[in-house]
Formats: C-alpha cells, sequence, structure tokens
C-alpha cells in the first residue's frame, strides 16, 4: 500500500481500489497524504477485506479531539502504610498472591504516573518512548468510526483483528481464558487495554459479584445444614410422621380420591424443614444486607476503576455520541415530533401487553396441566402411584414451566428489538437503554411469573371441603401440602435456575463455540479470513441480563432457597472462563468503547435489591410456617411448646356434609367415618359458625402483616445504614486524587514558566473532523472491512 490521497489515485489503481476511495474521502475529505491504504484481496469470491492504516499524525490529532489522557514524565509515589495498618495490608497482600494473574506488573508498584489529555503542543511534556506504542489498541480502535457507511451497506462489517503478535492476547489466553485459573482474579486492566473499558467494566462486575456470592454461598450452606442436623428435633415434622396420631385427611379430589393419612407426607414435611426453619429468617435479613453491601463495594470499585482508566473526567456526551445507523435505523431528526412518533408508541405498549398475557397464559395453561394430570392420575387403581402423584404433578410441571421459559425468552429479546426500533431512538445509547428496559421487564416477568404463582396464589382460593373452587366445574383448584407450599416454590425456583443455566447460558455457548471449531482446517487463511469467520459481537446486554435474571433468583426468593447463591457462584466460575474463552477465540473483537460506569444495569440491580425485600417478607410471612408457629407456641400452646401445633393447625370436616356426587365412591377407610381433617384455620362442624374464619385465623394474619411491615423497615433501615457507613470513594482515592491536582498544577505553571521568555504562539482552532480506521500494526490499530460483493455498485 502506498501513501496516497483518495482524490488522487492513480488511474490503473482508481478502479482496483474504488471502495477506498471512497472511504478515505468520506473520512478526511480536506487532509492530504492522511491515510496509509492497502488492498488485500481474498480467495473467497464475493468479500474483499480493506486495511486501513492510520499515520502518527492523525492518529495523534484525533487523540486531542477526543482528551485521550497519556501519561506525562512527572511521577510521584504512594505513601506506604505503617503501623498496624500497614501490618494488615501486608498479610492481606501475601495471603493475596496466589490468587492475582500472572501479569507482569511494573517494577515498583508504589510508583504512580501523571496523565494529561494529549495535546500535539506540549509532546514534551508526555512520556513519549516510542510514537507506534504511545496509544493501546483499545485507544487506537476508539478512533475509527464507520458507522454510517455500515449502515448504508457500503461495508458489510468492520472490526479490528485478533493482533496474536502481541502478548496481551496470549496473556488473556492462558490467565483470562482458562478454566485452570478459575480461583484467581480476573486481569481487568489488560482485558481493558485489549477490549476496552466498556468490556472491562463488565467484567470487572461481574468478578465483584462472583466474589461477594462466596459469603451469601456461604451463610446459605449453613442454614441448610442446621435444617438438616435439627430435623430430628422438630416437633412439627415429627408429629406429621407420628402414624399414632391418625390424622385422617380430607380426599384431595373429587369421587376418586379416597381419604388419606397425614403421616404419608413424612418426607415432605422433612425436606419443607430443610428450608424452613428459624435461621431462614435470619438468612433472609443477612441477604438484605448483603444486597446493600455488594452495590456499595461495586460503587467503590468502579470509582478505583475510573480513576485508575482515566474516567474521572470524561464527559457525558461523550458517551451518547454513536448513533442508531448500526441497527440500520434512519437517524432520528428534531423534526420529528410526538404525532410522528405516536404510532410506535402505540406498537410498543400494546405489544408488551400482548406478551404480558402470553405470559400469564403460559402460566394458566401449565396449572390447568397441573390440575387435570393430577385428577387423571388419582383415577389409577394403583395406591404406590397414588401415592407419588403429587410428586410427579409437581416435577413434570416445573419442566414444562422450564421449557415455556426457554422459548419466550428467545421470542420476547427478538420482539424487545423490534419494538425498540419502531421507536427511532435518537442515540445508540438511547436504543441500547430502551432496549435493555424493555427486554428485562418480559424477561425477568417470564422467569418468575411461575414462581410468584407457586409462592403467594397457589391454594389461596382452593376454598374448603363442601365449598371447593372449581375450573371449568369440574376439576379443583390445586392446594398446598399441609406442610406449605415452600418446598414446591424451592423446587420450581431451583429447577428454573439451574435450567436455565445449564441449557440457555453454559450449554448453548459450548456449542456455539464447537461450531467454530468445525471450520475447513485445510484452507489457508489470513487473520481477516479467520476473523471474518467468528461470530459477530452483539453487544453486552445478553451478558448482562443473564446475570440480572440470576441476581433476581438470588435475592428475590432467598427464603424460600438458600442454597440459590451457591448454585450461582458454582454457575459464574464457569461463567466468567466461558465468556472469556468466546471473548478471546470464538467472536470478532469488539469496538473499543468507553464508558464510565454500567449505566442502567446498576439502576436495575438497585430495584432489584429493594423489591427483593418485600418479597422475602412476604414468603417468610405467608409462605412459610414460621408465623404460625410462632404464634401458636406464644399464644395457643398450654405447655409454651410446638407440641400440639399440627393438630391446632387442622380444621374439622362432617364427611355428611359432602356436596351430592363429591364423596369417595370407594374407599379402605371406615364406611362409617364421620370426620376428616383438612388444613385450615376454622371452626368446627358442631360450633353455631361451622366452617367460618377462626379467631385463630385472624391472630395470625394479624401477625403475618405485622411482621411483613417489621421486616421491611428493619431490613431498609439496615441496607440503608450499611450505605451511609461505607463511602463511595475510598479515602485512599481521594487523598489520591487531590495529591495528583496538585502536582498536575505545580507541572502546568513550572511549563509555564518555563514558555515566559519565549514567543507567545498563537491560538489554533481545530474543528472536528471525521474518525478514522487504524490497523494494528507497530504504529497503528487495525479495523478490517468487508465490502460484500462490488464496493461500487453498493455505493
Amino acid at each position: 500500500g502506498g501513501r496516497r490521497d483518495g482524490r488522487s489515485l492513480s488511474s490503473s489503481l482508481k478502479d482496483e481500489m474504488s471502495d477506498f476511495a471512497v472511504l478515505a474521502l468520506s473520512l478526511c475529505p480536506n487532509q492530504r497524504f492522511s491515510l496509509y491504504l492497502s488492498l488485500s484481496l481474498s480467495q473467497m469470491k464475493t468479500v474483499r477485506f480493506t486495511r486501513l492504516h492510520v499515520p502518527w499524525s492523525v492518529l495523534s490529532r484525533e487523540a486531542e479531539l477526543l482528551k485521550i489522557k497519556v501519561p506525562t514524565k512527572r511521577t510521584y509515589e504512594l505513601k506506604e502504610k505503617t503501623g498496624l495498618a500497614g501490618a494488615i495490608s501486608s498479610l492481606w497482600e501475601k495471603l493475596n498472591q496466589p490468587f492475582q494473574p500472572g501479569v507482569p506488573e511494573p517494577q515498583n508498584p508504589r510508583t504512580c504516573v501523571l496523565s494529561l489529555p494529549f495535546n500535539r503542543k506540549k509532546l514534551h511534556l508526555f512520556d513519549i518512548k516510542s510514537k507506534n506504542i504511545l496509544f493501546d489498541n483499545a485507544t487506537r480502535g476508539r478512533i475509527v468510526s464507520i458507522t454510517s457507511l455500515l449502515a448504508k451497506g457500503v461495508y458489510d462489517s468492520a472490526f479490528p483483528l485478533h493482533d496474536h503478535i502481541l502478548y496481551i492476547p496470549q496473556m488473556l489466553h492462558e490467565e483470562w481464558a482458562n478454566y485452570g485459573v478459575f480461583f484467581k482474579y480476573q486481569p481487568a486492566d489488560l482485558i481493558r487495554k485489549y477490549f476496552g473499558e466498556k468490556i472491562g467494566l463488565y467484567f470487572a462486575w461481574l468478578g465483584v459479584y462472583t466474589q461477594l456470592l462466596i459469603p451469601a454461598s456461604a451463610m446459605g450452606i449453613v442454614v441448610f445444614l442446621y435444617g438438616w442436623l435439627t430435623v430430628d428435633t422438630n416437633v412439627p415434622s415429627q408429629e406429621m410422621c407420628d402414624e399414632r396420631l391418625n390424622f385422617t385427611m380430607c380426599p384431595l379430589c373429587d369421587r376418586v380420591c379416597d381419604y388419606w393419612q397425614l403421616s404419608s407426607m413424612c418426607s415432605t414435611a422433612r425436606a419443607s424443614y430443610l428450608f424452613d426453619n428459624h435461621a431462614t429468617v435470619a438468612f433472609a435479613i443477612f441477604m438484605s444486607l448483603w444486597a446493600a453491601v455488594f452495590l456499595e463495594h461495586w460503587k467503590r470499585r468502579q470509582r478505583c476503576l475510573q480513576h485508575r482508566w482515566d474516567l474521572t473526567d470524561m464527559e457525558e456526551e461523550e458517551v451518547g455520541t454513536l448513533f442508531t445507523t448500526t441497527h440500520n435505523l434512519p437517524i432520528a431528526s428534531e423534526s420529528l415530533t410526538w404525532k410522528d412518533r405516536l404510532p410506535g408508541y402505540c406498537v410498543n405498549v400494546s405489544s408488551i401487553l400482548l406478551m404480558v398475557g402470553v405470559t400469564f397464559s403460559a402460566v394458566f395453561g401449565v396449572i390447568l396441566y397441573r390440575i387435570i394430570v393430577f385428577a387423571v392420575m388419582s383415577m389409577n387403581p394403583d395406591h404406590e402411584a397414588k401415592a407419588n402423584v403429587r410428586v410427579t404433578v409437581t416435577t413434570t410441571a416445573v419442566i414444562i414451566n422450564l421449557l415455556v421459559v426457554l422459548v419466550l425468552d428467545e421470542i420476547y429479546g427478538a420482539v424487545a428489538v423490534w419494538i425498540t426500533e419502531l421507536e427511532i431512538p435518537r442515540t445508540e445509547a438511547a436504543f441500547e437503554e430502551h432496549l435493555i428496559l424493555k427486554a428485562f421487564l418480559l424477561k425477568s416477568m417470564n422467569a418468575f411469573a411461575p414462581v410468584f404463582y407457586v409462592a403467594f396464589f397457589k391454594g389461596r382460593f382452593a376454598g374448603r371441603p363442601g365449598d371447593y373452587v372449581y375450573v371449568f366445574k369440574d376439576f379443583r383448584m390445586e392446594e398446598c401440602a399441609p406442610a406449605g407450599c415452600l418446598i414446591e416454590v424451592c423446587i420450581q425456583l431451583g429447577m428454573i435456575m439451574l435450567g436455565k443455566q445449564l441449557i440457555q447460558n453454559n450449554v448453548f455457548e459450548i456449542e456455539g463455540g464447537e461450531k467454530k471449531k468445525s471450520k475447513d482446517p485445510n484452507r489457508p487463511r489470513h487473520r481477516w479470513d479467520l476473523d471474518y469467520e467468528l461470530e459477530p459481537y452483539e453487544g453486552l446486554s445478553p451478558e448482562y441480563m443473564e446475570m440480572i435474571i440470576q441476581y433476581g433468583f438470588v435475592t428475590l426468593f432467598v427464603a424460600s432457597f438458600p442454597l440459590a447463591p451457591v448454585f450461582a457462584l458454582l454457575n459464574n466460575v464457569i461463567e466468567i472462563r466461558l465468556d472469556a474463552a468466546k471473548f478471546v477465540t470464538e467472536i470478532r473483537r469488539p469496538d473499543a468503547v468507553r464508558a464510565k460506569e454500567i449505566g442502567i444495569w446498576y439502576n436495575i440491580l438497585s430495584g432489584i435489591s429493594k423489591f427483593a425485600v418485600i418479597t422475602n417478607a412476604f414468603v417468610i410471612s405467608f409462605t412459610s410456617e414460621f408465623i404460625p408457629r410462632m404464634v401458636y407456641q406464644y399464644l395457643y400452646s398450654d405447655t409454651g411448646t410446638m407440641h400440639g401445633f399440627t393438630d391446632h393447625t387442622l380444621a374439622y370436616f362432617n364427611t355428611s356434609n359432602f356436596k351430592p356426587g363429591t364423596a369417595p365412591n370407594s374407599t379402605r377407610f371406615d364406611r362409617e367415618l364421620r370426620i376428616c381433617r383438612y388444613k385450615d384455620y376454622r371452626d368446627p362442624p358442631w360450633s353455631p359458625e361451622s366452617y367460618q374464619l377462626s379467631k385463630q385465623y385472624w391472630s395470625v394474619l394479624a401477625a403475618r402483616l405485622a411482621f411483613v411491615i417489621f421486616f421491611q423497615n428493619l431490613a431498609m433501615f439496615l441496607s440503608m445504614l450499611v450505605a451511609w457507613l461505607i463511602p463511595d470513594v475510598p479515602r485512599s482515592l481521594k487523598e489520591r486524587v487531590k495529591r495528583e491536582k496538585v502536582l498536575l498544577l505545580d507541572l502546568l505553571l513550572s511549563e509555564e514558566a518555563e514558555k515566559q521568555p519565549d514567543t507567545q504562539h498563537p491560538r489554533v482552532s481545530i474543528s472536528g473532523q471525521s474518525r478514522v480506521l487504524l490497523h494494528p500494526s507497530d504504529s497503528s490499530q487495525p479495523f478490517t472491512s468487508s465490502v460484500p460483493g462490488n464496493p461500487v455498485n453498493s455505493l
């Protein structure tokens, strides 16, 4: 390639390189000798690859326009901690050393370098060892932007090459995209240097989240072990398992179902106690504090990264300059009024309402499946099959729920993109934010709706013997087990959470990686050929969404499933290395994009954390048996113990009060059986107000509502206290920033003092120009652009 101006190419080259000429003119029409151009014709028949090299003059000009910070020659030493704080810090560094990634570190980590926005007039201030390495690959990649040409179809795609000549990709592969280093921290600085700040922040956030899952997992295991070790001393489960008490329960369905013994639910009662015990309440409060600590810790970590990566002075408008043309959307102009956007908004609202209806319909369909299959299986004359009806129906229904969730997830993702495009957002940032909100609304509702039904609605509207609620006049609404619905919430939550992680996330990603390995290995390829065959980068939204939904599973219903943090931790340990391998070897190298923070995802996390306090309060109050046990022990127990609790929670029913045609057709019990029991707080049939809600019911209800208020206020107060006690910016960082400002001011004053004898230079106004593509050679960072078909015809 020669050093040429696009308008002065020779006629022999112009026909062959017309795509270069147009690209060069569109990027810098008034700059002569501004680009190095080279053409690489692949052996493919329909695809051409264009490589553009940016010289120092263009690189330095764009760096100055973007105010990219560059290290200066001025350095300073960090203060070394002394005394007890220094001893603790030194001990912590030694303990932490085996978990640090094996990446090159500066000889003296306590020596820091001051940075200033790049200025071509002050090159003597900067530490420029070589112009070829002054700007790293991510910074070079950020200078390039050909989104308008991509949107018009001139170029099929544009992406930086995976530069395997440099040491960075090799280090990332060895110290990051490797399951053998799963116990080590991620090399965040190296990730940022190769992929840019936006991707670096995502993996830093994921690392903080995964790290803080360790104490949450440990506490969850402690709660589970407490239940397992004390299950034999739990009086309510002992009473349910005691056949001598002879609790004869009312039939679970009409006509074909027989009376049954409460002792047959012994295993369910014992399993429920593993998750529904006194430690569960303490764990729910702990998780509320954990969520607050996680958010505050991430804010501190984010501030440190912003300072280290020179993002503190990043202007907000710099983030939102990328237009939505990469999505083939028309650029919204200021002339568009609300009347122009109204049809799109109407389609948005109606589509979201339709998807909400689809989700509720799917949940209702599974409910009908459970009701109908339960009634059909209850007709089986085999008593062993009848005994396992509830387990079989619950398990198969959860599997169906999981499959529905996976299918609707894919549909909702496509619908969210479509309805967001109809809004014609003005910028890429606006498009991404609107898309995230819609996708999160639909996908979270899809994932959590089945769990919400079992936790808060199942068994609430079933009625009572002699006055049941029916669906389609023939099928009774389903009821909870005598031990409560908490064990079913645990099963539902666990299987959907694990199923999504194993099937949707890890298995699909691993299969995607295997497909990449199926390419023909015998065909010789250049680097651009290999990268073009990789999957295009589709943004971080799917990765964030996957973790945000998981965060919802971990926090929203943790009172019913204390082991959720454990499974989330195990998944994330694999997920980090899986995503790392995907970014390094399986997808095209993404454009380097600056980002000051994780954006709207933090607001979503904060909203989930606050909502989790409410859901856990209601789970403990209304789904678990914690409140009824406490009310019985302190208000109704004669001995102040839990003895007699099971009998206290079972109401009486006179079998002669069955509606015609609903009593069992045949029974193994005495035909003269007159009394059966059912789970409820109602007056007995011999009472003047038979089958009415009893005083115990209202006492328990009042206690439940009081606990909800108490729990919410306590958890919110402690969370606010934690947020107040933990400052957003570490004190050491504040002191360091103050010191850097003083040193920078001193540097600038010294520089001005040296210039006083010299002649003052006139001020130069630099007009904004379009950005250009780079190449990853010794002097620049590459982008690769592929042209579908004839580039002249495309234009």
